[in-house]
């Protein structure tokens, strides 16, 4: 009596244990926010190319002792991964001048970020970016 007892008490705490995971796995979701990726590119090549370059100075050009640089910073790296993800691998936009002019900047610009993360960015690579930025705007628009 006591052995079937014992069955019983088990059997009804591992059902108990299943209903319980099962209404937790049910409704936690739905207790939390979620938050979709805000999508950052818009598959325009010739708007992504300007809308990108145009932020990146952006960011180049706030003060090195600027609150939101770290912030910016950030931001820039996620663009630049987004972009660079975009469109490297489609052939009639990465064999183009002003493709592999922005693949450049941005390479210097996150190769920078990536490395010396908490230092600025030097004067000499900003202005780099600065130029290379503004040429592949102009190269994006002559192209088509």
């Amino acid at each position: 009596m006591i052995l079937d007892f014992h069955l019983l008490l088990k059997n009804l705490v591992k059902a108990s244990l299943s209903i319980l995971l099962a209404v937790l796995l049910i409704f936690h979701p739905f207790g939390s926010s979620i938050e979709a990726a805000k999508p950052s590119m818009s598959g325009d090549f010739v708007q992504d190319t300007v809308s990108v370059a145009h932020s990146l100075k952006e960011t180049i050009a706030l003060a090195d002792d600027d609150d939101n640089r770290l912030e910016a910073k950030d931001e820039a790296l996620g663009l630049i991964t987004a972009y660079i993800s975009r469109y490297r691998n489609r052939p009639q936009v990465n064999g183009t001048n002003s493709f592999t002019t922005m693949q450049t900047a941005l390479n210097a610009m996150a190769g920078h970020y990536k490395t010396f993360s908490n230092r600025p960015l030097p004067e000499k690579l900003k202005d780099r970016l600065n130029k290379e930025l503004s040429r592949a705007e102009k190269i994006v628009v002559k192209e088509i």
